[in-house]
Order: C-alpha cells, then sequence, then structure tokens
C-alpha cells in the first residue's frame, strides 16, 4: 500500500463512563476531546457505552432466565390444561 494511504495509528484513551474505567490503547479513532493519563501525557479520549468492566458477560452479571416461575406464571394464566382435555364425551 501507499504511504500516503494508511490512517493514523497513535495512542487513545478508551472511557467507559458507566464503570468509571479507562484504558490506554493504539487506534485510528479520533476525538475533540482530551484527558490527562497517568504518564503525565495528554491523549486523546473516546467515550463508550460498554467495555469489558461493564458488559454483563464479562463481569459476571449476566441475567439467567427462571424458567421454572415462567411455566407457573403461564399455568396461573391460562390453567395446567388438564381440565378441557378427554371431556369431549359422547
Amino acid at each position: 500500500m501507499q504511504q500516503d494511504k494508511q490512517p493514523d495509528y497513535h495512542p487513545v484513551v478508551f472511557r467507559d463512563r458507566a464503570a468509571g474505567y479507562a484504558f490506554l490503547t493504539r487506534s485510528t479513532a479520533t476525538s475533540d476531546r482530551t484527558i490527562e493519563w497517568d504518564d503525565g501525557e495528554t491523549y486523546p479520549v473516546v467515550d463508550v457505552e460498554i467495555s469489558s468492566e461493564s458488559h454483563p458477560f464479562y463481569t459476571g452479571k449476566a441475567r439467567t432466565v427462571d424458567a421454572e416461575g415462567r411455566i407457573a406464571q403461564f399455568e396461573r394464566r391460562y390453567g395446567s390444561g388438564e381440565a378441557g382435555q378427554g371431556s369431549g364425551g359422547a
């Protein structure tokens, strides 16, 4: 590839505002906002909605479905299904 066609690859801080977590990495992402990092340097900062610190899969706080509770709720709403069966008589 031609040199003038390469994107600018530079240090960037990604910040998860929900979890209060930030990490420094290299990326082609750009931002007008900056942040002073622990090393005293100023880097562009990109705010993200979800990172490994706040995603339920990575934090172990994933919601599990209560199948037994759903079945009980269905039976309360529609009955157990036994009342209407077998009464076809003639």
